[in-house]
């Protein structure tokens, strides 16, 4: 058994689950049920157009009521779902990708690499995200996967802070002494020893990072420069409905609850596993 594997014994120590965890776990699966499943239970098709029933009020027939172009609000609701859930999973995936391995070196190596590393995350800190969006957007053709990787790539410099400090703090650790102590490679050392005891908070971070990715790429999608029309992305049926807001606010309510009920299941969820992963958590006194 590696030093490593013995390490992280008391975080292993059976826990109840946080009420938070199951909280957002609760309210998290049948959302994921309803998105998944939207192509077969969605009434219509969400790009289906009924000119006589165009801004129709919630009834009978269109549970949701409909758009200025007369397509169901929940058909679209929930096939938008599926591109808002599918940008902030893909955007954070790729702020893990990049921005784990830069901290775990950074946080190990220390010195001018540590030095070179921060400073870059420093400068790219320094736009506000939704502005930084636009710059990488304002280049190429709008689209939901370019807004995915510009949102990916805009989380990566807090991705990295997360991961220095704890591999900073792993790094002064006995386990990882003893590694050093017998000649084992910087890149053993990192992967096999700093990593396994490191991604506990990682998860926290990502888990929370999928709400912000969730939030910054439905405000591109609304400002033009995510998804395009048909789609029902939640960010951009709130942009087209902005014109009827007075007349016709169920065509704006619907998606806003969709992603208000969605950033806080991810983050009961979250919460959830900050405490229960937290080996110094004991139950008692939770938030």
């Amino acid at each position: 058994m590696s030093d490593a594997d013995a390490l992280p014994a008391t975080a292993r120590v059976r826990k109840p689950l946080p009420p938070a965890l199951i909280w957002g776990c609760a309210l998290m699966v049948p959302l994921l049920v309803l998105v998944m499943l939207a192509p077969w239970i969605a009434p219509y098709p969400f790009d289906e157009m009924h000119n006589a029933s165009r801004l129709s009020p919630p009834n009978a027939t269109y549970w949701l009521g409909t758009d200025d172009f007369g397509r169901d609000v929940l058909s679209r609701t929930l096939i938008g779902g599926r591109d808002s859930l599918m940008l902030g999973v893909v955007a954070t995936a790729i702020s893990l990708i990049v921005g784990v391995p830069l901290g775990l070196v950074a946080g190990f190596t220390g010195g001018r690499t540590d030095s070179v590393i921060m400073r870059v995350m420093d400068v790219l800190l320094s736009f506000p995200p939704i502005l930084f969006g636009v710059l990488i957007l304002a280049f190429s053709t709008p689209s939901l996967l370019k807004a995915a990787v510009a949102v990916g790539v805009i989380y990566v410099p807090a991705i990295v802070r997360i991961t220095r400090i704890v591999a900073m703090e792993l790094a002064r650790e006995e386990f990882v002494v003893a590694a050093r102590a017998r000649g084992e490679t910087t890149i053993y050392i990192i992967l096999r020893e700093i990593l396994p005891n490191a991604w506990p908070p990682i998860i926290v971070e990502g888990s929370l990072r999928v709400t912000f990715a969730i939030l910054l790429g439905a405000s591109l999608s609304f400002l033009g420069m995510g998804a395009q029309p048909p789609s029902s992305d939640w960010g951009l049926m709130i942009s087209e409905s902005r014109p009827f807001l007075l007349i016709a606010p169920w065509i704006a309510l619907a998606p806003g609850f969709a992603m208000a009920f969605t950033v806080i299941s991810v983050n009961l969820i979250g919460d959830g596993l900050r405490e229960w992963l937290d080996p110094h958590f004991s139950g008692r006194g939770s938030r």
